[in-house]
């Protein structure tokens, strides 16, 4: 698992167009960047908090995306109580950095994505 604070080790360090393949292969997962995004709206929330403000997303997956977005070192998974049994997730530091990305991404959408004219 890798801290937020240390580099992440990629196959393809040195080439030029490196840290763009790395970048958007590890945040242009379909939820990551809504599950990234719903962080830095919301601080953070608990497991069913964050599943309510990702409207679509399967419980199955949040958890697979969870897991990967921890291992990556861009949340943190916090255990809140034990009785009941509650967790938190919350940004790290490397998490919060991605604002700026994860903003342009949602401003570019707004900008020239439209729904299909049948709906």
């Amino acid at each position: 698992m890798s801290t937020d604070s240390e580099p992440l080790e990629v196959w393809c360090a040195g080439s030029d167009w490196c840290p763009i393949t790395t970048t958007a292969t590890l945040i242009g997962k379909k939820w990551h960047p809504v599950v990234i995004h719903r962080l830095l709206e919301n601080g953070p929330l608990g497991f069913n908090a964050l599943k309510e403000e990702v409207d679509g997303i399967s419980g199955k997956v949040q958890s697979d995306v969870l897991e990967d977005l921890e291992e990556h070192g861009f949340i943190n998974r916090t255990v809140v109580s034990e009785k009941p049994f509650r967790v938190e997730y919350s940004l790290t530091d490397r998490g919060r950095s991605l604002e700026p990305v994860i903003i342009a991404m949602r401003d570019w959408g707004r900008e020239h994505l439209t729904a299909p004219e049948d709906q």
